[in-house]
């Protein structure tokens, strides 16, 4: 009976370790994004990460930017630009490395130039203009020749920039978890139950659409400091679009806000609701309510390279 058992403990341990490696080799569980708290932004992607998630890799270099390795300043006669958003500039997880927005960009940019640009990507899950201005004032520009800031209707609201779900958040750990397994029960089969810190956290009072917008008062004031130019382009909800229920009252009203700023500051902007609007069928561009799909990822970075190659020297 004891050998038995053994036998059957043997087998279980086998068949665990195997689907462990299985899981953590073949899906990446077990090591996912790590992210770090930051007293100005909140938090960013933790810095040197290599990684592969479900299949795809994943890179976030010194600087929290999803690159590999860059240096401090661009080599000699190569157009660096620095494209600033949350997870659709991002890609996360569902992306990979040499699919994400940047990664566009500079493969339809390079049909404008010499030689292809160097397109840094600032972004983080759920940033808005506040955590991305943050991010520029605590790194500076890194030598950038111009910005591309690619916001969506959400980031209008998007509230003060904190820290408080740095590790308390599942979408936003902070160490790795003791196996893949465990990531795989208490993440996706049966979650942790929302911390009572972020779920009574109240939210943020008086006109946060104005602070966004005098956060984008404050950047574009950088970038003429520096003397380079900013390309800003805002991307609708899938609801948004005229085949679903099309923008809601509030949002119509923060878009007409956005546009009056445009207009006072000069910054060449793109609307992406009309440009979707157009086409035979938008909703093909979305994987969910606001991530593009790759044929949405293409379209916009189309669409921002052309207005981009309107604006180099």
């Amino acid at each position: 009976m004891i050998k038995i058992g053994l036998l059957i403990l043997g087998g279980i341990l086998g068949l665990g370790l195997g689907l462990e490696l299985l899981l953590r080799l073949g899906l990446g569980l077990g090591n996912p994004p790590l992210y770090v708290a930051d007293e100005t932004m909140g938090y960013r992607l933790a810095p040197h990460q290599r990684l592969r998630r479900f299949g795809n890799r994943i890179d976030i270099n010194g600087y929290s930017l999803r690159n590999g390795p860059i240096a401090p300043q661009p080599d000699p006669g190569t157009l660096r630009l620095l494209l600033l958003g949350d997870s659709i500039v991002n890609g996360g997880w569902w992306t990979d490395q040499a699919q994400i927005l940047s990664a566009r960009l500079a493969q339809d940019l390079a049909t404008h130039l010499p030689q292809p640009p160097e397109v840094l990507n600032a972004s983080a899950n759920s940033w808005g203009p506040r955590n991305q201005l943050a991010y520029v004032q605590r790194f500076g520009l890194l030598g950038s020749q111009g910005l591309v800031w690619v916001l969506n209707t959400d980031d209008l609201f998007g509230g003060e920039p904190s820290s408080l779900g740095v590790g308390r958040d599942r979408n936003y750990p902070d160490r790795r978890p003791p196996a893949a397994l465990w990531e795989l029960y208490r993440r996706y089969l049966r979650p942790l139950p929302l911390d009572p810190l972020l779920r009574d956290r109240p939210p943020e009072t008086g006109d946060v659409v104005g602070k966004n917008l005098a956060a984008l008062t404050q950047l574009h004031h950088m970038t003429q400091t520096a003397g380079i130019p900013l390309v800003l382009a805002l991307t609708p909800l899938r609801r948004e679009l005229a085949q679903e229920s099309g923008p809601r009252p509030y949002e119509l009203e923060a878009r007409q806000r956005l546009i009056q700023w445009v207009d006072s500051s000069g910054v060449p902007f793109v609307d992406l609701l009309p440009r979707f609007n157009g086409e035979p069928d938008p909703l093909i561009l979305y994987r969910d309510h606001i991530h593009l799909s790759p044929q949405g990822d293409r379209l916009l970075s189309q669409t921002l390279a052309h207005q981009v190659a309107l604006i180099l020297p």
